[in-house]
């Protein structure tokens, strides 16, 4: 999630996979967490904090398509499938059966009497409701393009839905209702064609996951409480009433979890204080799997040759492409900034998923992953460009981890050290830095991907489908057709083929260049248990899964 955008739930990950910076962190003054609060259901109502440095940028589920967001939606909304603890495979949420019915019909049962939070009935109309206003609303930064192969949401009766897809035998679609795009919401609540305050969503009480929320304020402080109306995979939070502090200071985040102010400090410490953490006898450091990765994303209009600069040239913007991609050094990025906590990414699909290649490696830099000046000097003198090449090269400073400054500032020496680049390097905040990237200001910019469901279509569809989230002008008719034909491709070999080919073709185009993969990691309590649970492949975070003695 952008961080961005398409959705996944089907691998295996490698178990040397190195240990990454997923923590999700609190927005902190540097005070400590919040006290238990009153009201009790479902587990101990001894409250548990957690902190981040994630950033909330709404949580109406028609806009929000990155991580900080989806982490409070996925814990108050309902969606039709899930992932269970401990698996990456969907299965019913608050669905009773879900199956295809026909090629293009997937057809789904609700279980009965549900209910939203504020007595609101939850029924097949709530379901038709909120997939037809992601797309009608299609947010630039929601989650719209996931749901590029559905056609028509149809009410049979007040619980049963079927979903007319436009391609056959969609393999990824069930996932997809487990993702960004798939919460129910109250249609008696959120407007059918604009996004929907937060205030008013908090002041509706319109939830019906697990959890409700009991206060609100936008990225300083949430409240939480157990729903004793959910009905869904997860059953009871084993604890009811959580806090989720927001901090500004991943230094302060780590300071309050060391002191025992806070519980649970997930997204995003440093590499360094995660290495020294792990020594620290008053914490847990949980490792878990992970989909991280990072990457540079250009923007086709306006990078250097782009198609509406003056000097508009596609054949000289690709080799600008190439170029940066044959002189950056992912492995010293790995090892001098995340002390070894992010591994270096060859490919658009994260290793250790179905299909995964290294498509990068061969292409560009000295084959063997390592960069290669004169390679570089080649692709651009071949092209006829003039060096050194102005870049103009954002990034956003905490959203991703406060390493992202030194991260950015490696790229830029390495850049410049070839001597075929002068780098223009600045900083955004996320909320800001979120709509710009949309809006064409950044030619060439800084993002990160936390998969939605553990398939390589993830890491595809997203990116490179025409209409993408990356709305970054990259347009492949052969792309689009390929992407296409491995959603709805039946045989496991044939599909994985295609994946791979996939990720070839875009590897010659280089819509963006990928740095780096991590994985998860949590800071707890020595009294805290439940994060090993959580930390699965599933990617998704789960307050209901934690619990403290």
């Amino acid at each position: 999630m952008a961080s961005a955008t398409t959705r996944r739930r089907v691998w295996a990950i490698t178990a040397g996979l190195a240990a990454t910076t997923l923590l999700l962190a609190a927005c902190s003054s540097g005070k400590s967490g919040a006290n238990a609060t009153t009201g009790s259901t479902g587990g101990s109502s001894t409250a548990l904090t957690i902190g981040t440095t994630d950033k909330i940028t709404t949580i109406d589920p028609a806009g929000e398509y990155d991580n900080g967001s989806f982490a409070v939606i996925n814990q108050v909304f309902p969606f039709l499938m899930n992932t269970p603890y401990g698996s990456p495979d969907v299965k019913p949420d608050i669905a009773q059966s879900a199956s295809f019915t026909s090629p293009t019909e997937y057809t789904v049962k609700l279980k009965p009497n549900l209910k939203f939070a504020n007595g609101d009935p939850l029924t097949a109309t709530s379901v038709k409701f909120s997939f037809d206003r992601v797309l009608k609303i299609n947010d630039q930064n929601g989650p719209s393009s996931l749901l590029f192969n559905l056609d028509s949401t149809e009410v049979k009766d007040p619980t049963t839905v079927v979903f007319h897809l436009k391609s056959p035998n969609d393999q990824t679609f069930p996932q997809v209702l487990s993702s960004p795009a798939g919460p129910i919401v109250d249609e008696k609540v959120f407007s059918p064609t604009a996004l929907t305050p937060d205030a008013d969503i908090v002041k509706a009480n319109a939830f019906a996951g697990p959890y409700v929320i009991t206060s609100y304020t936008l990225n300083e402080l949430i409240s939480y409480k157990a729903n004793p109306d959910y009905q869904g995979i997860y059953g009871a939070p084993k604890t009811a009433n959580v806090n989720v502090q927001y901090y500004a200071d991943s230094s302060n985040l780590k300071l309050d979890v060391q002191q025992g102010n806070i519980d649970v400090a997930f997204r995003s410490l440093s590499a360094t204080d995660v290495d020294s953490l792990r020594s620290d006898s008053k914490v847990q450091v949980v490792d878990g799997p992970g989909g991280e990765i990072r990457y540079i994303v250009f923007n086709f209009d306006t990078q250097p040759y782009g198609a509406k600069t003056p000097q508009a040239d596609p054949a000289k913007a690709l080799a600008v492409r190439q170029a940066v991609a044959d002189v950056v050094d992912r492995k010293a990025i790995a090892d001098q900034v995340y002390k070894g906590t992010y591994t270096p990414l060859y490919s658009y699909v994260a290793q250790g998923l179905t299909g995964a290649t290294e498509s990068l490696k061969g292409l560009y830099g000295d084959g063997k992953g390592g960069p290669d000046k004169d390679k570089a000097t080649k692709a651009l003198s071949d092209a006829g460009v003039t060096t050194p090449v102005t870049l103009n090269l954002q990034y956003t400073p905490a959203h991703y981890g406060p390493s992202s400054a030194d991260e950015y500032a490696l790229v830029k020496d390495q850049l410049e050290s070839s001597g075929l680049f002068k780098v223009n390097l600045q900083s955004t905040e996320w909320q800001q830095y979120s709509k710009d990237r949309t809006a064409d200001v950044y030619p060439e910019y800084q993002l990160g991907w936390f998969p939605d469901y553990s398939d390589a279509d993830n890491y595809l569809t997203p990116f490179f489908l025409q209409g993408g989230f990356l709305k970054n002008h990259y347009d492949n008719p052969a792309v689009d057709q390929l992407i296409q034909q491995q959603a709805t491709t039946t045989d496991a070999s044939a599909r994985t083929a295609l994946i791979q080919k996939i990720q070839d073709t875009v590897a010659q185009d280089l819509s963006t260049v990928p740095l780096l993969q991590g994985a998860q990691v949590a800071v707890v309590g020595k009294n805290v248990q439940g994060a090993k649970d959580t930390l699965d492949a599933s990617f998704k975070f789960r307050y209901g899964a934690l619990s403290k003695s």
